[in-house]
């Protein structure tokens, strides 16, 4: 019975994971796909499907050899779809890696500190959590703005004469997603360097490195792992984000959330739209198995 139990539990751990992906990933998948091969129409929802779920396996696989690709013909032939997809990689890139710039001393610090201070330093970096995305989001066009907390700071101090202009540019977009998506990096980098054994450090200084070099040669290669995974947990939504674009980021800011909406909300061309999702989650699937990689590496390394 104890074998039985064992094995039953075994399988569970297998598939509620699997269940999990099915119900709350490909399921949806199928859907937006499913739309992105439709046509445009004047209904409700404005969409024509290829394919009905009612149609019967003969039905399906008859209508498979005529379906048609052209709304994602159509995004390759526009360019604003592709700037759009370029910028956002070029925004979330420059916003990870400046993120990381930040980040990775705040989280070697924590390491440091005394542990008993630490429990209280991560409280610090948890606590924006505790305040609603959108309000935090809607403080900083207080702060950037021309009449704004920044601003009047600045000339109190004689620092500048006139109001910086940063609110609805793409400053007011990289401020913004690394202010949102630091704690995201922190976590993870803490918690690889957390772990690591200071002895390390001590034998590379008594073989003559300089505490330069031990960190490049020691510290730094052992937290990878935490700078892959901060990095993937701050690009990843960073790509599609919408509400920091629209907020803080003008009309010149091109990103590929404020596409997608605009398809979906302003256009109604639920088929574009749905190509768009497509495309931008075939995009994001590379770094997912690059991190994936990364972290079987690793825990072979640890093994």
């Amino acid at each position: 019975m104890g074998k039985i139990g064992s094995a039953i539990y075994n399988r569970l751990v297998i598939i509620i994971p699997y269940a999990w992906l099915l119900l709350f990933f490909l399921a949806p998948f199928f859907i937006v796909f499913r739309i992105s091969l439709s046509t445009t129409a004047i209904a409700m929802p404005p969409y024509e499907p290829v394919f009905a779920l009612s149609d019967d396996w003969a039905g399906f696989w008859e209508k498979v050899s005529s379906f048609s690709f052209d709304n994602f013909s159509y995004l390759i032939d526009d360019p604003l779809y592709v700037n759009s997809y370029i910028s956002s990689l070029i925004i979330a890139a420059v916003s990870t890696f400046l993120t990381l710039l930040i980040a990775y001393p705040v989280a070697y610090g924590m390491a440091q500190a005394p542990r008993s201070i630490r429990p209280t330093l991560l409280m610090l970096v948890i606590l924006p959590f505790w305040t609603s995305f959108l309000i935090r989001v809607y403080a900083w066009i207080a702060i950037l703005k021309p009449e704004g907390l920044l601003n009047q700071l600045l000339q109190s101090l004689h620092v500048i004469d006139s109001p910086l202009i940063i609110l609805n540019t793409n400053i007011a977009v990289y401020i913004g997603i690394i202010y949102s998506y630091l704690p995201f990096m922190v976590l993870p980098l803490y918690s690889s360097l957390e772990k690591m054994d200071g002895t390390l450090i001590e034998a590379a200084q008594d073989l003559g490195c300089t505490p330069i070099t031990a960190f490049w040669r020691v510290t730094f290669p052992l937290s990878i792992p935490g700078v892959v995974a901060g990095c993937m947990l701050v690009f990843i939504p960073a790509v599609g984000e919408f509400v920091i674009p629209d907020l803080l980021g003008g009309s010149e800011t091109l990103m590929i959330g404020k596409t997608l909406w605009s398809e979906f909300n302003s256009n109604r061309d639920w088929p574009v739209s749905s190509a768009v999702a497509t495309i931008l989650l075939l995009i994001l699937v590379i770094p997912i198995v690059f991190f994936q990689n990364v972290q079987a590496k690793a825990d072979e390394q640890g093994k």
